[in-house]
């Protein structure tokens, strides 16, 4: 009791939206204080890995590195691939974070909430609490993410209607229709931003011999990349590596084809939409018809992917104001209300859990 009462004065609330892409830290009463890749640098020998560098000063290395350093990306499909980096990765974040705001409010270990996809498996999901109490946390909550991204976009959560959110980042898609502060029906699908990079990545590959970089895959989706055709199709050259002569070399590639590409990974995620509507109580269903979908996360930049997913669903489809921070918001949103909020919530995700 002592100890909540201290923590309500002295620590510091914090929200993490740990995403394979990207991650942001919202302090409470302070907002969104840090946004950076997920990468870090390491440098390796003897057995031992030191950390080079962390957040945006790494993702600059992608590729670019000597032997001895490589820059990794310590999570995968929206869960953790490397313990020990996810660790050192936190740590950074969360100190770096705490160093922003006010001197008495460092002297306990911060509560953490943290956002997670909603098809996290036991074992993942203790992984995350103990990279998080190993670099620094002091009490642990997990929000699941579709959750968070409502609560940030603005949808009505804690009415008893039905709102749909998809939330499409950089290592899983997440479907959820919630009510009632639950969720009601949900897919997370392992097919988001990276998968759609890989895809440009290997048909370079195969239609061009040319072999190009995570980097480059990733602004050829954000400067030519659509989900519909377009009436003026751009064009962009693209350099890279022949993979005959092993010589530098520039290809023209259109719009046209990278959305040929595209196809795959978006005719997943729009299975994962229709399948959570079929499963959806009808009375929840029918409450889409006038509210329709949210579109959140990274993904829904893709120039035109709320028209596709509004043909092939037959509602009226929404891209939030501001989707790259919708999670984190919604973990702000329940840090102002930290005690009681954040308690209901995993109460609500340990229900759902044991339904599934």
């Amino acid at each position: 009791m002592l100890y909540q009462k201290l923590a309500k004065f002295f620590a510091t609330d914090i929200g993490i939206d740990l995403g394979t892409a990207n991650c942001l830290v919202y302090v409470r009463d302070h907002g969104i204080l840090i946004n950076e890749p997920s990468v870090v640098a390491v440098a390796e020998g003897d057995n031992k890995r030191e950390v080079v560098a962390v957040g945006e000063e790494a993702k600059r290395m992608l590729g670019r590195t000597p032997g001895h350093i490589k820059a990794i990306r310590p999570m995968k499909d929206g869960v953790i691939a490397d313990f020990d980096i996810t660790e050192e990765m936190l740590r950074y974040f969360i100190q770096k974070a705490i160093k922003k705001v006010p001197a008495r409010r460092r002297f306990l270990h911060p509560r953490v909430l943290i956002a997670v996809p909603s098809g996290i498996t036991e074992v993942e999901t203790r992984a995350v609490k103990d990279s998080a109490q190993r670099a620094g946390a002091g009490e642990i909550y997990l929000i699941e993410e579709p959750m968070a991204a409502a609560i940030g976009v603005g949808l009505p959560v804690m009415e008893p209607s039905g709102s749909m959110i998809v939330d499409i980042g950089g290592g899983t898609t997440e479907v959820a229709v919630v009510s009632l502060s639950g969720i009601v029906e949900a897919r997370s699908l392992r097919v988001a931003g990276d998968q759609i990079d890989q895809c440009i990545v290997q048909h370079l590959k195969r239609a061009h011999n040319l072999l190009i970089g995570e980097r480059t895959a990733e602004q050829i989706k954000i400067r030519i990349g659509s989900a519909t055709p377009q009436n003026d199709e751009a064009t962009l050259e693209v350099k890279g590596r022949d993979l005959i002569s092993g010589l530098p070399k520039t290809i023209l590639i259109t719009g046209e084809e990278i959305r040929q590409t595209l196809q795959e990974p978006l005719t997943s995620i729009i299975e994962a939409i229709r399948s959570t509507l079929e499963h959806c109580p009808p009375e929840l269903a029918s409450d889409l018809i006038d509210r329709g979908i949210m579109l959140a996360g990274g993904g829904a930049l893709l120039r035109d992917i709320d028209k596709l997913i509004s043909e092939e669903t037959g509602l009226p489809v929404f891209v939030s104001d501001n989707p790259l921070q919708a999670v984190a918001n919604g973990t702000g949103v329940v840090l102002q209300e930290m005690d009681a909020m954040a308690k209901a919530l995993a109460a609500t995700s340990a229900a759902n859990k044991k339904r599934k």
